[in-house]
């Protein structure tokens, strides 16, 4: 698989409802590297294992409250547009998303709240070429654009998303699948839910090509 001051406004709305690497670390691998995590959305499994399961938003094991919706966008995440620099992201966020930085000049890394815990990562910001290209998501209580969570199924996915669905085998877990979207408003980012072999939401993620595309995240 593949930081503006915080803005008062998404910190706000965010508290008020309870809320690197080269192209070779994932999200998780980054906090052995002093990389991602702190408080503002969370995920679904790790991208090495798209099929586990995971706690309900704000459950015991996620330290990160929830993000309001529409926070999330093929646009990017709240100001912070895709093609933005990391100091955005951390802007828009508003809060602690580690110290990570690439391995290299221009590599793949993730910026995810801190910190980690055992769960790894509830939400991360992939950055590559030193711009913001895209957003993972494994925690269910997080809503994509369009109406997909983590834990719907791939028909509850078809109904929400149909004639836009692009669906291909997944590259690791037989059975299970990538269901690619694409945006409606013409865009280039696209958003890829994975599924499990029984047909449920692991995760998520949304952005620019090739990084969307991604199956390791930056690994």
């Amino acid at each position: 698989m593949r930081r503006l001051t915080a803005l008062p406004a998404i910190a706000m709305l965010s508290f008020a409802l309870l809320a690197a690497c080269q192209r070779d670390a994932s999200p998780d691998d980054a906090q052995a590297t002093g990389s991602p995590a702190t408080p503002a959305a969370a995920g679904a499994a790790t991208p090495q294992t798209p099929d586990a399961r995971v706690p309900p938003a704000n459950a015991p094991g996620t330290n990160v409250p929830q993000v309001v919706d529409g926070t999330v966008t093929f646009g990017g995440f709240g100001p912070a547009m895709f093609g933005s620099d990391a100091e955005q992201v951390r802007m828009a966020w508003g809060n602690d998303l580690g110290d990570a930085t690439p391995a290299e000049p221009g590599g793949c890394y993730y910026l995810a709240p801190q910190p980690l815990g055992g769960r790894g990562y509830d939400i991360a910001f992939m950055i590559e070429g030193d711009r913001f290209v895209r957003t993972d998501v494994r925690n269910p209580g997080y809503t994509a654009p369009g109406g997909g969570k983590v834990g719907m199924t791939r028909d509850g996915i078809e109904r929400l998303y149909a004639g836009r669905i692009e669906a291909a085998p997944h590259k690791y877990v037989d059975g299970a699948q990538t269901l690619r979207v694409t945006d409606p408003g013409g865009g280039e980012s696209a958003l890829v839910f994975e599924t499990d072999g029984e047909g449920g939401v692991t995760a998520w993620r949304i952005g620019l090509p090739p990084q969307v595309d991604y199956v390791e995240g930056c690994s």
